[in-house]
């Protein structure tokens, strides 16, 4: 089953910027996952399985590296990239 998530990501920092930063780049190391990146959010596309390791790795790996953040996040079943 193909899975779509736009999620957004709020650091408790007044030096917020490194911080989503990170988390991106880590995210486009995934071959297997479309990322699309824009001022609001950034979009994920793939098998479920995958996406969901992925950002309960990436996730985990933000609050040991940088602390407290708020991810807001939204599911969809299906590929809704613009591609699909």
């Amino acid at each position: 089953m193909q899975l779509s998530v736009e999620i957004s990501k709020y650091p408790l920092n007044s030096d917020y910027i490194p911080f989503i930063k990170s988390f991106i780049e880590r995210l486009n190391t995934y071959s297997e996952l479309t990322v699309i990146t824009n001022t609001m959010s950034t979009q994920i596309f793939g098998e479920y399985d995958l996406v969901m390791s992925v950002l309960q790795n990436e996730m985990k790996a933000s609050y040991e590296q940088f602390g407290k953040s708020v991810f807001v996040c939204k599911f969809i079943s299906g590929d809704l990239s613009p591609e699909a």
